[in-house]
Formats: structure tokens, sequence, C-alpha cells
């Protein structure tokens, strides 16, 4: 199986999809977007979540729990003091997407087609790094597997960003400008066909109330690894920060929201 990455459908951004990807004609059969999860906050809380990966180290007790529900939004905290199992990164996050108890959660396989929305808000105090920091990723469970897609917060050049991109390949799927969308709502559309070598692609778009930041996406990628996908959300950062932009921080995540193309 290969271990590289990712390449998505187009579609229309709900209703009845004629299989585009980034405005290139597919396959012209009709599909729709069937909505298969919609958590709320206050409901089910962290039991949204297949897991819950909530200082897994205990580097932190007194500031446990550092993931949960508080009104209608998903908090996770982050204090500089946190370490994960591996001393060098920090990691609050959740992973999957549950619908009831037990086994009840949804799995992501070869040749399916999803979608997730919801909005999050980044607060000035979580910024963009020199070295990793990530708030989304696309993972196969288990340990040991790197992320398959990312979406971070990246200086570049010593401009604050955020990006999406296929870790494996390290291909950019867009970058924006972080500073205009920090301390508001930002709303999130990330698509994803899962295919091997080059059969997966990916959409990415971020919206500023009614003003749409970014709309990108890639064609003709690896996006699957072995099993199955699962997204993670949460703070995945690293400690090698050089631009001194690490601090404690908080991230917020609301109206989170599941879709298949069928």
């Amino acid at each position: 199986m290969s271990t590289s990455r990712r390449t998505l459908l187009g579609a229309a951004l709900g209703g009845v999809a004629t299989a585009t990807v980034g405005g290139l004609p597919g396959t012209a059969h009709a599909a729709s977007w069937q909505q298969k999860w919609a958590p709320s906050a206050s409901g089910d809380g962290l039991g949204a979540f297949e897991t819950i990966e909530d200082d897994r180290a205990d580097s932190h007790t007194s500031g446990q729990p550092h993931i949960f529900a508080t009104g209608n939004n998903w908090r996770f905290n982050m204090h500089m003091v946190d370490r994960d199992t591996s001393t060098d990164r920090q990691r609050q996050e959740v992973t999957g997407l549950r619908n009831g108890s037990g086994s009840n959660y949804l799995k992501w396989t070869e040749g399916q087609t999803w979608r997730i929305t919801y909005s999050m808000y980044i607060p000035s105090s979580l910024k963009a790094t020199t070295t990793f920091t990530h708030i989304m990723q696309m993972k196969q469970p288990g340990t040991g597997s790197s992320p398959i897609v990312v979406q971070s917060l990246r200086r570049v050049n010593g401009e604050q960003t955020i990006e999406l991109k296929l870790f494996d390949s390290d291909t950019l799927v867009g970058r924006t400008s972080l500073d205009p969308l920090h301390d508001k709502w930002t709303d999130v559309d990330f698509q994803i066909k899962i295919g091997n070598g080059s059969a997966g692609s990916v959409r990415w778009i971020l919206k500023s109330g009614s003003t749409t930041v970014i709309d990108a996406s890639k064609t003709g990628v690896d996006t699957f690894l072995a099993d199955r996908v699962r997204p993670k959300w949460g703070i995945y950062r690293s400690l090698g920060d050089t631009s001194g932009s690490l601090q404690d921080c908080y991230l917020l995540l609301t109206n989170l929201r599941g879709y298949q193309l069928v």
C-alpha cells in the first residue's frame, strides 16, 4: 500500500452535485451531499467524537480538562506547560465523528467522498509558528502514521498564514493571511475524496462572514494510507518555534457537520 498521499471532487456546496473538482468536469452523474453527522456541543459534548486526546501524558493535571464543551462551542485550551508524550510538542485534540455511543462512529474508507463544515474562532493568542501548528488533520487511525492532510498556522517570510497541505508530498493546496481571521469566527468547508495514488482530491474553502477568503482544490492526489481516514481537530504544535509566538491560547469550534457524497 502506498504511503504517499491524495484528489477531491468539486461538486456544488450542497444539494445536488455533478461531480466537478475545482471547476473541472468530472463524472457526469448526479450526486448529492447527505448529512451524516450534526452534533451539538450543548447536547452531545465530547460524545460527538470518537476519541479524546486531552493531556494524554498527564503533564498538566491542574489544567484538565483542556478540551470541553461550553455553551454551543467546543473549546481546546493550550498552556505553555502542556506536553505531549513526545515532549518536544503539545497536543490537545479530538478525533472522528461519533453518532451515539460505543462504536457508532462514521468510518471514511477508500473511494468515498466526505465533506466537513464548521466554524472556528482563532484568538490572536493562537499564532502561526515557524514549525508546525496544526488545527485540523486527516489521518489513518492508530499510532505511528503521519498525517494525510493538515490545516496549519505557519509563518511564511515572517508573516502569519493559515494553509492546507497534503502532508507526505508537501503539496500546498492553498494559503492565506491569518491576521484578518484572528479574533473572529471563520467558516470552514473541507471536502475530500479518499483515493490511493492519484485517485484522491481535496477542496478547502474559508469564509469570513459573506466574504470567501480562499477556495482552493487539488485533484489527482493521494488521500489514503490504509484502513480508513479520520479527521482530527484541536491544537497540535511543536515547541521548536523560533518566532516567539508560543503562548497560552485556545481554539473554539462550533456547528460541526459531516456529509457524504452519495
